[in-house]
C-alpha cells in the first residue's frame, strides 16, 4: 500500500496533467474557432469542453495541493501553466519544428517556472 503523501501526491500530477491536457485541447481549438470573421461551432464547442474538463480536473487537483500544503495560489498556477504550456507545445507538433534556439528558450523558461517551484513553495 502506498503512503499518504505518495498517494497525494500522485493524485496531484495526474489531476494536473488531466487539467494541462485539458486546456491545451481548450486553447488549440479556441484558435481555430474564428475563421473569416465567422464563429465556426464545432470549434467553439470542442474548446468549451477542453475548459470545462482542464477546470474541473484543476480544482480537484487544488483540494489534494491543499492537503499536502501547497495553498499559494501563485504556486498552484504556477504548476498548471507549465503542464499547459508543455501540453500545448506538445500536442500542436510545432515545438519540434522551431529552430533550435527558440527551443532552447522555451526549456530554459519551463526551467525557471521550477526554479520558481522549488524556492517559492509554501
Amino acid at each position: 500500500m502506498l503512503s499518504e503523501p505518495v498517494r497525494l501526491g500522485m493524485w496531484i500530477v495526474g489531476l494536473t496533467l488531466l487539467s494541462g491536457v485539458g486546456d491545451a485541447f481548450g486553447f488549440l481549438h479556441a484558435a481555430a474557432m474564428w475563421q473569416e470573421g465567422r464563429l465556426i461551432w464545432r470549434e467553439f464547442g470542442l474548446s468549451a469542453f477542453g475548459f470545462a474538463f482542464g477546470i474541473t480536473a484543476f480544482w480537484l487537483a487544488v483540494r489534494f495541493m491543499k492537503q499536502v500544503g501547497i495553498v499559494a495560489p501563485e504556486i498552484q498556477t504556477l504548476i498548471w501553466f507549465a503542464v499547459t504550456m508543455i501540453g500545448v507545445a506538445l500536442a500542436s507538433g510545432k515545438f519540434f519544428h522551431w529552430p533550435w534556439r527558440e527551443q532552447i528558450v522555451a526549456i530554459t523558461v519551463l526551467g525557471g517556472i521550477g526554479w520558481l517551484l522549488v524556492h517559492t513553495g509554501e
